[in-house]
């Protein structure tokens, strides 16, 4: 930032925290001014957030991996019930019973059994069919009408993955998907309250009802594993099991949706970075990692909430407080990453450097996949459609509008398989 006086330091950091706060338009279409601001005037910043709980933003990349690792800093929303029903009301609790919102030993405990029914040689048994999913679903794509690549590539492909892995039948998927969409999409007004109970509750209903289904015909998938592994010491109960089917299809298909969104995009807006990744796909890798930087997927990480008073840069944090790490602002941090608001496909150290697949023990489980599954989409869906460019570059990028920044996405991404020039029309 600019010199200000402590005046208009005050200023700017107040109009900042009221943008995050509120969710405003201007900076959910743009947040890294904002996060700019604020690392730089009040890098722990109190907020007011609709949902009324009291929270404190965490923006730079320091103090961001401190607190993900933080032991004073919990995931465990059933410790703070309080905060949680105001948050969320009832509906939620039965799906939130899992390694997500959990501390050691619980965490521990659930991580391992997880781990282990995610394989990473389950993981890497998935490329040939991660790939005759990605060739389906381009083979149906229109090349000369523009088409939303969200809908038609990017959303399909990981949740196709996730439910197979998972064991989610394929005439069921859709309805699972359209729930999953809700609770991403819910506000915190009373209404978005009774609609987020709803889908929770079909969601819940859907969940027992499958895992009976896998008790008494058990396949080849995870679900079929982890029931398998109930009979053993230290295993999931069936509420811990319904919330765990929950965090893996919500979390491992949207994640990589959006992901896959951000990259497209991104890539499309830097062509010459794009041309170098087509002459050189070892470059891809690299790129993948930019682009989990530059503009990945989770803007925030899930909520925490303080055990203790807490003191960070001159900043307490009430025990109880919500603690939001804000993981797009770290990632653009100048005190840690050289020209941050750059994309650079050759940048240096990314992969252990991003806060993308966040930190220490709750360090993202299906990252492996999430990359396997981007390097398949991407290299396939610019090898078929070299050409590929965004149907109206001027206009607005249609960027997520939701009350909570959990997710930095996109609402769609209108593109051009094949640009009318390169048909020879």
């Amino acid at each position: 930032m600019t010199q200000l006086d402590e005046r208009d330091m005050t200023e700017a950091t107040e109009r900042a925290a009221a943008a995050a706060s509120r969710g405003e338009a201007s900076y959910r279409a743009d947040p890294y001014p904002v996060y700019g601001c604020l690392r730089d005037t009040a890098p722990v910043c109190r907020l007011s957030p609709p949902h009324g709980v009291e929270t404190y933003l965490i923006t730079r990349y320091d103090d961001a991996k401190a607190a993900l690792t933080d032991p004073r800093i919990s995931k465990d929303m059933y410790a703070a019930m309080d905060a949680y029903h105001t948050i969320f009301g009832d509906s939620s609790v039965a799906l939130d019973d899992n390694m997500l919102f959990s501390d050691p030993p619980k965490h521990t405990r659930l991580r391992r059994i997880v781990n282990s029914a995610f394989s990473p040689r389950r993981i890497e048994s998935l490329r040939p069919r991660i790939q005759q999913v990605t060739d389906e679903l381009l083979s149906r794509c229109s090349g000369s009408a523009p088409i939303d690549l969200l809908s038609s590539f990017a959303f399909p492909l990981p949740l196709i993955v996730i439910c197979e892995l998972i064991g989610i039948p394929e005439e069921e998927r859709d309805d699972a998907q359209k729930r999953c969409a809700t609770v991403a999409r819910t506000g915190f007004s009373k209404a978005d309250k009774e609609k987020l109970a709803v889908a929770e509750g079909a969601l819940r209903d859907y969940f027992v009802e499958l895992i009976a289904r896998k008790r008494k015909n058990a396949t080849d998938d995870l679900l079929s594993d982890l029931i398998r592994t109930q009979d053993e010491q230290g295993a999931m109960n069936d509420g811990e099991l319904l919330s765990t089917l929950w965090v893996l299809l919500f979390a491992g298909h949207k994640t990589t949706a959006y992901l896959i969104g951000n990259a497209v995009y991104n890539l499309l807006n830097h062509r010459d970075q794009l041309r170098d990744v087509m002459a050189d796909p070892e470059l891809l890798p690299n790129a993948i990692e930019e682009i989990i930087r530059f503009e990945g997927s989770v803007e925030n990480a899930t909520f925490r909430h303080a055990l203790e008073d807490i003191t960070i840069r001159d900043t307490v944090i009430p025990k109880g407080s919500l603690v939001q790490v804000a993981v797009a602002s770290a990632n653009r941090d100048p005190e840690k990453f050289e020209s941050p608001d750059t994309f650079d496909i050759r940048r240096k150290g990314l992969q252990s450097a991003h806060l993308g697949f966040g930190s220490g023990a709750h360090y993202c489980l299906g990252a492996p996949l999430a990359r396997m599954e981007m390097r398949i989409a991407l290299t396939s869906l610019f090898e078929r459609f070299p050409n590929i460019e965004l149907a109206d570059p001027a206009a607005e990028t249609a960027w997520l509008k939701v009350p909570f920044p959990a997710f930095r996405g996109l609402e769609k991404l209108p593109v051009i398989l094949e640009p009318a020039q390169t048909r020879g029309v």
